[in-house]
């Protein structure tokens, strides 16, 4: 069995110690390194050049499609398998065209992790079931949306990032200061996504948000 050497990334302890116990049942697998956030998981996927890097979608700082894509870019040997407890078309799709090679759901972590990082350091892509009929149902619903001519115009990836600011309830001189751009900067960006997606308030961008996986909806205890 080839040795693989791999990199957890989740702000969850229980999470990394779950998907730790799980890969090193695998004789020859190691893994050489833990992040809690979003630029620890990218610094140390720079110093340590894993072979696969395990990334949780909704970690603080950066999120898991901003590292994917930043691993990409920078460790392009090292393939991203990305965690996640959205079913959501949109969210698949981010962490695909960002550079992820897989996408697991967490309530599959358990049965699924180990063969999901053995296709992707492989060079496959990897999708349960589940996953791919999520990506299914979303490619249709697009398609029907095409030719109504309805579909709002494409976000991009800075776009849904602070569209995820915004509903997380940061101001626009907060989401400058997190993400290193300029207040206009990103007062631009938030009249442009009003516009592109045809929303009129906060409110409406929150709702957007949740409605697509960007952020979770609060539970009724909350």
């Amino acid at each position: 069995m080839k040795k693989l050497r791999i990199l957890i990334a989740d702000d969850h302890g229980l999470v990394r110690r779950g998907a730790r116990e799980v890969l090193h049942s695998r004789r020859g697998w190691r893994v050489v390194g833990e992040a809690a956030n979003g630029r620890e998981a990218v610094r140390k996927a720079k110093e340590l050049k894993p072979d696969v890097a395990v990334v949780d979608i909704g970690m603080p700082e950066l999120d898991g499609v901003e590292v994917a894509r930043q691993i990409r870019e920078t460790v392009p040997e090292t393939k991203v398998l990305v965690l996640s407890m959205h079913e959501s078309d949109q969210m698949v799709r981010r962490a695909l065209e960002a550079g992820a090679r897989g996408y697991l759901l967490k309530s599959d972590l358990t049965e699924c992790l180990a063969k999901a990082v053995q296709a992707v350091a492989e060079g496959k892509r990897f999708l349960t079931p589940k996953v791919s009929e999520i990506v299914l149902e979303g490619f249709l619903k697009t398609s029907s949306w095409h030719q109504h001519g309805k579909r709002a115009g494409r976000t991009t990836p800075r776009e849904l990032e602070i569209i995820r600011l915004l509903a997380e309830g940061k101001t626009n001189k907060e989401i400058a200061a997190q993400l290193g751009i300029a207040v206009r900067t990103v007062e631009t960006h938030r009249a442009k996504i009003m516009v592109k997606l045809g929303l009129h308030s906060l409110a409406e961008i929150i709702h957007y948000a949740m409605r697509h996986g960007i952020i979770s909806a609060p539970s009724a205890a909350e």
